[in-house]
C-alpha cells in the first residue's frame, strides 16, 4: 500500500523538485555497479559520504550531514523516496518558490540528520537516503494543506484498489508509525532511521509555521479550504471499448463486456462540496 498521487497538481513549473529527483537518480546510477559488484567499494563509498553520528560529533565528516541526502541503499529505496518527493514537493514548491523550496528541502534534511545523531550520538552505523528531507516537505505539507487529497494504492496478490484519503490522516499515521518503531527499535543497530524520519518532519512542519502565519494562518485555511488551489481529479468507471463476443444461444449466462477505471478532472473547485 503506496500513496500514488495527490488530486492537486502544481501550477508553477517544479523545477526543483525534478531537478532533486534528477541528482538522486544520477547519483545513484553513477555508484550502483560498486553496489551490485563490489561491497568493499561501496564501503569505502559510504565511509565517505555517508552520515556516521559518532564521526560527525568528533567534527569530522560534516559534508555528510548534506551527501547522505543523496545517497541510497538500493533501487526500491530510491524509487520509494522518488515517489514522495514527487507526490508532495510540486505543492510546496508552487507555495515557496524554487529557491525558497531548495532552501527548505535542504535545512529539513540538516534537521533530520541531527535527529538520528541525537538518537544514538555514538552510533557508527552510516545512515543514507532523502527520506530525512522529504519527511520535512511532507510536515510542511500537511501544516499547509491537512485537507488535501491522496490517493493510495492498495495491492494484495492480484487484487488492487485505489483508495482516497485526506492528507491529515495518511501523513499523520506516518508520523505516528515514525514515532512508535523509533522508540521500539535498538537505536544502535542497523535499519530504518526512524528518528531522521520524525526530526524531518517535525523541521518541515516547523519551519513552514512563519509561513503559514505570513499568509494569515487560519484565514489561509479559510481561503483555501486546507487544499492546494487546483482543479481535483477523481475516478469514475467507464465501458471498455472491447468489443462483445458472441455465443451459443443455449449457454449459460457471460461477462460480455469489462470495465476498466478511467480519470476525469472535475471543472469545480475542490472545496465545492
Amino acid at each position: 500500500m503506496f500513496p500514488i498521487r495527490d488530486h492537486n497538481p502544481s501550477n508553477r513549473k517544479p523545477v526543483i523538485t525534478i531537478g532533486l529527483i534528477l541528482v538522486n537518480v544520477a547519483v545513484f546510477l553513477g555508484y550502483y555497479p560498486e553496489l551490485s559488484s563490489t561491497p568493499a567499494g561501496l564501503a569505502r563509498l559510504f565511509d565517505s559520504w555517508a552520515l556516521v553520528p559518532a564521526e560527525v560529533l568528533k567534527g569530522g565528516d560534516t559534508h555528510s550531514l548534506i551527501t547522505s541526502m543523496f545517497l541510497h541503499g538500493g533501487w526500491m529505496h530510491l524509487i520509494g523516496n522518488m515517489l514522495f518527493l514527487w507526490i508532495f514537493g510540486d505543492n510546496l514548491e508552487d507555495q515557496l518558490g524554487h529557491v525558497g523550496f531548495l532552501a527548505f528541502y535542504l535545512v529539513a534534511g540538516l534537521a533530520a540528520g541531527f535527529g538520528q545523531i541525537l538518537s544514538n550520538p555514538a552510533s557508527q552505523v552510516p545512515m543514507v537516503g532523502a527520506s530525512g528531507a522529504i519527511a520535512g516537505v511532507m510536515g510542511g505539507y500537511l501544516l499547509l494543506f491537512p485537507r488535501a487529497k491522496i490517493d493510495i494504492l492498495f495491492i494484495f496478490i492480484i487484487f488492487f484498489k485505489v483508495f482516497t484519503v485526506p492528507a491529515w490522516a495518511m501523513l499523520g499515521l506516518w508520523f505516528g508509525l515514525q514515532l512508535f518503531n523509533g522508540l521500539s527499535m535498538d537505536a544502535t543497530g542497523g535499519g530504518v532511521a526512524y528518528w531522521a524520519h520524525a526530526g524531518g518532519f517535525i523541521a518541515g512542519f516547523a519551519l513552514m509555521l512563519p509561513f503559514w502565519i505570513n499568509r494569515g494562518a487560519q484565514a489561509f485555511w479559510a481561503r483555501t479550504a486546507g487544499v492546494p488551489p487546483h482543479e481535483e481529479a477523481q475516478y469514475r468507471f467507464g465501458q471498455s471499448r472491447i468489443p462483445a463476443v458472441g455465443r451459443p444461444k443455449n449457454a449459460p449466462p457471460a461477462v460480455t463486456r469489462v470495465l476498466r477505471v478511467t480519470r476525469k478532472t472535475r471543472g469545480d473547485n475542490p472545496w465545492s462540496k
